[in-house]
């Protein structure tokens, strides 16, 4: 009987995540359901997002939607127990950190069901940060933990976790963007820039959520703006906050260009032609990286160490002098090199199923 790994989605982070996972365990014989628990639920981007990645249509779609962080995790719980009765798979599998990771998690735990973490062990020290907390209670539960850089071994190790129990595979993110670069939209067409500009995401609401940083970080993009183009692809909920804070006529007199929400395969393709990313996101963090192009994280901390110490990232806080000293060193120099670092070749996925054939 081949094994069944049940494999969970429910944040766009996750889309770019599982689909090397899921190939890579139906390539070496085994059964791989997916349950999309619907914490980020918008139809379209869904769509679009499955559709780009040439993801397998869930088996199962919870239809969580919205609410506070204990609403939502206890809703996904509720939902999900049943569907892991029916199916009974030998083990499942969680990426990265958000609510819908914690949640199926415990359930599984609580079902003596073996649980695999992917994207284990990385930590910003934060416990502000609801994501830290369901990194590390996650790390908790699995029985195998799946590593993208080797210091988070240390961490794992720290917190009690055997060393047997984990695995330095890679980053199965950048399987994705490497097996998708072909197909990248060109920015002429998303944006009729060549190239040269600078792109931002902001989201977290430690930067979009009180109003007297948000205008500190737009006060340097507007800045920056005056030196280079910038593309700012806005997630709702920050475009929301700019505007309640009156700060919308500002950032579209000085030219930004700003955009909806892009496709996976749209931000790839600005992101790969890009002078220099600016964001709070972990996930452009590695990309950036891995595309070699420098990223300035407006952030105090990231869990992701080895995008600053290999690759081209840059932590430069919120404060508007030590951000614009940064952006200054890019325009003289270029920025960080940087370099890919170990294991994000694109076989990331791989490595997992090898490993899971050899212990289940």
């Amino acid at each position: 009987m081949p094994k069944t790994i049940l494999s969970i989605v429910g944040a766009r982070p996750n889309f770019m995540k599982i689909g090397p996972v899921i190939a890579a365990l139906k390539a070496v014989g085994m059964a791989a359901p997916l349950v999309h628990t619907g914490q980020h639920y918008d139809e379209a981007m869904n769509d679009r997002i499955f559709q780009d990645l040439r993801l397998p249509q869930p088996d199962v779609n919870l239809g969580v939607g919205s609410g506070s962080h204990a609403e939502q995790t206890a809703e996904i719980m509720l939902r999900f127990e049943p569907v892991l009765d029916r199916l009974r798979p030998d083990a499942l599998l969680v990426v990265g950190d958000v609510n819908s990771t914690i949640a199926c998690a415990l359930v599984a735990a609580k079902k003596n069901v073996k649980v695999i973490h992917v994207e284990a062990g990385l930590r910003s020290f934060d416990r502000t940060m609801p994501e830290e907390i369901n990194r590390v209670l996650t790390d908790q539960l699995s029985d195998l933990l799946f590593t993208t850089e080797r210091s988070a071994a240390a961490n794992l190790m720290r917190e009690g976790i055997d060393p047997v129990r984990i695995h330095f595979v890679g980053n199965v993110m950048i399987d994705t963007l490497l097996a998708n670069m072909e197909l990248a939209v060109p920015a002429m067409t998303t944006v009729g820039l060549p190239g040269g500009y600078a792109v931002v995401t902001l989201h977290r609401p430690s930067n979009v959520d009180e109003p007297k940083v948000l205008e500190r970080l737009l006060a340097c993009l507007i800045e920056v703006a005056a030196a280079v183009p910038v593309v700012f692809p806005m997630h709702p909920r920050t475009r929301a906050r700019i505007d309640a804070a009156g700060l919308l006529p500002r950032v579209e007199a000085a030219g930004i260009k700003l955009l909806p929400p892009l496709s996976y395969l749209e931000m790839l393709g600005l992101m790969r032609t890009a002078r220099l990313v600016v964001t709070d996101s972990g996930g452009l963090q590695e990309e950036a990286t891995a595309l070699g192009i420098p990223c300035l994280t407006v952030r105090e901390n990231t869990e992701r160490p080895i995008t600053i110490t290999e690759g081209t990232n840059t932590l430069v806080g919120t404060e508007p002098s030590t951000i614009m000293a940064a952006f200054q060193d890019i325009l003289n120099t270029g920025g960080k090199a940087g370099l890919r670092p170990e294991f994000w070749d694109g076989r990331a996925g791989e490595r997992i199923a090898q490993v899971l054939m050899r212990e289940l």
